[in-house]
């Protein structure tokens, strides 16, 4: 077959799986994870059952994926962040105002039954390490600098900050997150 062929089918497979993993999501915010059925995806989607299944056996497989979507495009963008930043400092602080503010948005768009159904995913808990890893790579290297206290384990460090920025959840605002993305770098701080 062309080059061109294969790309234009790969393009449909991928633009009919993004059709699948949206529509999924909106309808499990909407009538919950247990009332959402393979049917009423794909006729949502606008494709037939068969081809559904072609794509995924089931709802909950469906919801895996567009979880890893997600943990990825966070990943990424995080990532980018850290890349676009000057020194280490400053790389550190647009990470975790990043992070905070994915985590307020996150927290405040979905449902506590999807979240303990996502959540309990092997992705997850190694999206966790990336994370960790990365922002205790920055704190290693703003403590090099003088930027970040040297006194403490940047593991340790690293756990401080996503345990306390992962608190954004709950705030009522973004200006609410950028203040304790503030004190979250405060506690970071070498002693005087």
């Amino acid at each position: 077959m062309p080059k061109l062929w294969n790309e234009t089918i790969e393009a449909h497979r991928r633009d009919v799986r993004d059709a699948i993993l949206e529509t999924t999501a909106a309808l499990v915010a909407e009538h919950g994870l247990l009332s959402v059925t393979m049917s009423q995806i794909a006729e949502e989607t606008g494709i037939g059952r068969a081809t559904l299944y072609k794509y995924f056996p089931g709802v909950e497989a469906i919801l895996v994926a567009w979880h890893e979507r997600q943990i990825t495009g966070h990943l990424e963008y995080l990532a980018e962040v850290r890349d676009q930043a000057g020194d280490a400092g400053k790389r550190l602080e647009a990470v975790l105002e990043a992070f905070a503010l994915i985590s307020h948005e996150y927290h405040g768009h979905h449902n506590t039954e999807l979240a303990a159904f996502l959540h309990r995913d092997e992705q997850v808990a190694q999206a966790q390490r990336q994370l960790s890893d990365l922002i205790r790579d920055l704190l290693t290297e703003a403590a090099e600098i003088g930027d970040v206290r040297d006194d403490v384990a940047p593991d340790e460090l690293a756990s401080y900050c996503l345990h306390a920025l992962t608190a954004t959840g709950s705030l009522p605002s973004k200006a609410a997150v950028r203040r304790l993305v503030t004190v979250t770098l405060a506690g970071l701080r070498p002693p005087r």
